[in-house]
């Protein structure tokens, strides 16, 4: 009998950056898949992440969350902790879509990291195959190596200033695929924590995005609502919106605050004002 051809599952942020069109992420931090089934399910995004950097999520709820996303034809992307290489592979032999990889410090580290996460004759990512990316050894060594380079990806993060006399060598290095700026950290690194609007920071912003551009790459950052048409007019083609626990946080404000109005009215109905 003759055997199964497989592929590995395309990436949808890879298709619709590829198109030039803009990828849009939201944020997971709860352990349960059902909230990875929910985002999926009702936010169109075109990418869920995970974080193992500051959250403690451990490998077999990420196989999860993985699983549950790729039932929705959605990317996830894990946000890996720094560490040894296999923290930079295994989300992708559990077949994640990408990675973000946290405080890219100078271009020594990106090259790191191109090297690590790229097959040949990109890089020296460490080969299996036996795993959810490979289709359990069901594809080719070759088809592999190939299909991993061109459909899943990296985001670098740079989130502090010490990589900024880096920025062109770091975001023009072959292998690496998109570029994330983080203001948070940022801001913390440059003495003036969550000034938005600090020219640093601005000027950072629109720095990345214009490297990004003409180097080819995608230029990603956080983003809400009201900037959206400011980054994309600058250049960013993958940006992150809001967070699972932002949104429970929203509805139970909301949800409790009309419930202590009605409380207070029900009261003053009940006890004559005199509760």
């Amino acid at each position: 009998m003759e055997r199964k051809s497989f592929d590995m599952r395309p990436s949808r942020v890879w298709k619709k950056l590829r198109a030039g069109e803009v990828a849009y992420a939201t944020k997971i931090n709860l352990a349960d898949p059902r909230v990875v089934e929910i985002a999926c399910m009702v936010s169109g995004m075109d990418c869920v992440w995970a974080d193992m950097e500051h959250v403690p999520n451990d490998w077999s709820t990420i196989e999860r969350q993985i699983m549950t996303a790729k039932a929705y034809d959605v990317d996830m992307m894990i946000r890996v902790s720094r560490g040894s290489y296999s923290e930079l592979i295994k989300p992708l032999e559990l077949d994640a879509a990408g990675i973000l990889v946290p405080h890219v410090m100078n271009a020594d580290d990106a090259r790191q990291i191109a090297h690590l996460t790229k097959f040949h004759p990109i890089g020296r990512r460490p080969i299996d195959g036996g795993n959810a990316d490979g289709k359990y050894t069901n594809l080719g060594m070759a088809d592999y190596m190939a299909q991993a380079n061109e459909q899943r990806f990296n985001m670098l993060q740079i989130e502090d200033p010490e990589p900024l006399d880096d920025l062109v060598a770091i975001i023009s290095l072959p292998g690496v695929d998109a570029v994330f700026f983080g203001p948070g950290d940022f801001s913390q690194g440059i003495g003036a924590p969550g000034e938005w609007n600090h020219p640093l920071i601005v000027e950072t912003r629109k720095r990345i995005a214009d490297l990004a551009i003409k180097h080819g790459k995608i230029a990603a950052t956080v983003g809400g609502v009201g900037n959206l048409e400011e980054l994309v007019g600058m250049g960013y083609r993958f940006i992150s919106i809001g967070a699972d626990v932002i949104g429970l946080n929203d509805y139970y404000n909301h949800f409790f605050n009309e419930l202590s109005g009605k409380q207070e009215a029900l009261n003053k109905s009940i006890y004559g004002g005199k509760a």
